[in-house]
């Protein structure tokens, strides 16, 4: 599918802190817009692999020493795009700490005009039935708080409480401040497909559950979206409206791989609770952004 080139007005420099799968492909349509691109990864390995795509890079590892990451060039850009990854899996726990240092620099530097995190769907861990933006996070489930301390953080970039430690910073600079938080779903798109997950014969968990979802290209898309915007800040949900049982959608995953119908552990129908459904109700009417991915059974189903 052709991507359609949409010109940013009034933004010429971005940063992307943690420049990954989704990162690079943001990085490329940036490019192709004329944007200067600026990223980083945590060891030198990745970011040679970033500039043989040719992707300006330079190395960043969190957490460092607070003044020395003040004079870090990421925070010379005009936006920050922080597509850092929690980690949570290897056991680390500092996420909402790396976090909190890049908006610290970025409120020293007086450079960065916009930032946005990139957090997770995971952050309604615990809920059941439709969850929006609005819902009252339920902070005794896993990685919930860590989470919620990342997105405060960046949300309050844009706080014009702040200046008492700065000396050059202006009352208007503050105000035009933007911070965003973008919870995203599960990533799929090019080398993630989802039968992949199934290569392992493994039996899965929870065939009732609705999948969240998104895919890689309108990800790019509604971050694209955020550095246009001219809202000043929030947290947006960033998933298709796929809306279809966990069973369903990996048996269409694994026949479109040409592979064994996956199994799935029985489960106690009279235990299970409501399933989550993730809402972008409020990021498509203020956003006004149309998926190109909107419907991923169609999408799994066509091979692309």
């Amino acid at each position: 599918m052709t991507i359609k080139v949409v010109k940013n007005e009034g933004i010429t420099s971005v940063g992307i802190v943690g420049c990954g799968w989704l990162g690079s492909a943001l990085a490329n349509q940036l490019k192709k817009q004329g944007v200067a691109v600026l990223a980083t990864r945590s060891n030198i390995e990745n970011a040679a692999l970033l500039k043989s795509q040719d992707i300006n890079a330079e190395v960043l590892c969190l957490p460092t020493e607070q003044a020395l990451l003040n004079s870090h060039p990421i925070f010379k850009q005009q936006c920050l795009v922080i597509a850092i990854t929690p980690q949570f899996r290897q056991g680390r726990v500092d996420y909402a700490d790396k976090v909190k240092q890049l908006v610290e620099s970025a409120k020293v530097g007086n450079c960065v005009e916009q930032i946005i995190l990139l957090s997770s769907s995971a952050i309604y861990n615990g809920l059941s039935g439709q969850v929006d933006e609005h819902i009252e996070l339920d902070f005794s489930a896993d990685k919930v708080s860590v989470l919620n301390d990342a997105e405060q953080a960046v949300l309050s970039f844009n706080d014009s409480i702040f200046n008492e430690n700065s000396t050059n910073e202006s009352d208007d600079s503050v105000a035009n401040r933007k911070a965003y938080v973008l919870r995203l779903s599960g990533l799929v798109g090019p080398n993630r497909h989802p039968g992949k997950f199934l290569l392992n014969g493994r039996m899965l968990k929870s065939p009732l559950a609705i999948v969240n979802l998104i895919h890689q290209q309108d990800a790019v898309g509604l971050i694209q979206a955020l550095l246009e915007s001219d809202i000043r800040g929030g947290i947006f949900n960033g998933v298709s409206s796929t809306q279809v049982s966990k069973k369903q959608y990996y048996q269409t995953a694994a026949s479109a791989l040409q592979l064994p119908t996956p199994t799935f552990e029985e489960t106690n129908l009279a235990s299970e609770n409501a399933p989550k459904i993730v809402s972008a109700i409020k990021t498509r009417a203020e956003l006004n952004y149309s998926f190109v991915y909107d419907d991923l059974l169609q999408w799994l189903e066509q091979g692309e």
